[in-house]
């Protein structure tokens, strides 16, 4: 009997041994990867997809769009406090990051999808606002238009961002995110390299369809809504000779607007492209002044927040779909 329960006695302290050494084991802990972008995120989850040690993150509104003017919340802050890496379009798209971003978390990791980045774009942005006159102690204008504002245009050249509406550059967004994530999370490195590799050759693909598409249509000059496609555009040998908005979610003046119309006469432009993350109806106008077509096309700058991980492929199918419907083709 003592000899049974001496070994029954074992068997328990055996089993608390087993049980106290897996409690005590360390766990990897997980990578939590914020991004900062929509067209950003999706690309990191296929990146990602079956790494169950990263937790991919959307920082900002799945629904905003390119964040040219955004300003960092409390929720963005305490977002990034929280990450080990922070997922970035680049080129100057997010003009939030810096100083606020290192205040939040000075040891976050920033992966930078647009780093070495070849064959880039430059455009110019006309920005419009009224300047008020100076005055003086007496609060006159020292100006002779006294109490009058002007307005004034300021161009900005830098590199074009929009980097992700074309499927071709996209290729390369996913291999540098491939590589931030392998610092990030060495561990993972074969299963990312092997995800951006079979992701950029899904994009090559669908970039070569656009290139078939561009050889076949009727009419290869358009009009878009800003900047944003001029990737897309590039690849598909289309030629952009206007935008509507020369500052991104800015209204044109009614002079920019006769300019317009005067270029897409003189240009002979098949149709006027607008956007789902911008109003429609100034480039509905100009349409309708001109006598050419509108329709939308979408850049995948927004997008549902639980999107599907093809969301990218159906949307750019559909675009193609638009294009050839509406420039027609040979």
């Amino acid at each position: 009997m003592k000899y049974r329960f001496f070994n029954l006695l074992l068997l328990l302290l055996f089993a608390c041994s087993a049980a106290f050494g897996q409690n005590t084991s360390a766990a990897p802990a997980e990578k939590k990867i914020l991004c900062t972008t929509f067209p950003i995120y999706q690309i990191t989850r296929n990146v990602a997809q079956g790494r169950d040690a990263v937790d991919v993150q959307l920082m900002l509104p799945a629904s905003l769009g390119c964040p040219h003017d955004y300003a960092l919340t409390p929720q963005d802050m305490q977002k990034l406090a929280g990450a080990d890496a922070l997922a970035v379009n680049g080129l100057g798209l997010e003009e939030f990051l810096g100083a606020p971003v290192k205040k939040a978390n000075p040891g976050i990791m920033i992966i930078d999808s647009s780093a070495g980045a070849s064959n880039l774009l430059d455009y110019t942005e006309e920005e419009h606002h009224e300047c008020e006159h100076e005055k003086d102690h007496d609060g006159k204008d020292e100006k002779e238009h006294a109490g009058h504002h002007a307005e004034h245009k300021h161009h900005h050249g830098g590199t074009n961002p929009h980097l992700f509406a074309s499927p071709r550059m996209t290729a390369g967004l996913a291999m540098n995110i491939a590589t931030g994530l392998s610092k990030a999370d060495p561990e993972g490195e074969a299963l990312y390299t092997k995800n951006a590799e079979a992701y950029a050759a899904k994009m090559n693909r669908l970039a070569d369809e656009f290139a078939a598409l561009g050889k076949k249509l009727q009419n290869n000059r358009i009009v878009t809504q800003h900047g944003v496609f001029d990737y897309l555009a590039r690849d598909m040998g289309l030629e952009v000779v206007a935008v509507v908005e020369a500052h991104a979610g800015q209204e044109p003046s009614a002079a920019e607007i006769l300019e317009i119309v005067e270029t897409i006469r003189a240009k002979k432009a098949g149709a006027i492209f607008t956007e789902p993350q911008y109003p429609a109806k100034v480039g509905q106008t100009i349409a309708k002044e001109t006598g050419i077509p509108t329709a939308v096309l979408d850049p995948v700058a927004t997008g549902p927040e639980n999107a599907p991980l093809d969301y990218y492929e159906t949307v750019m199918h559909k675009n193609m779909e638009t294009l050839g419907a509406t420039l027609g083709t040979k």
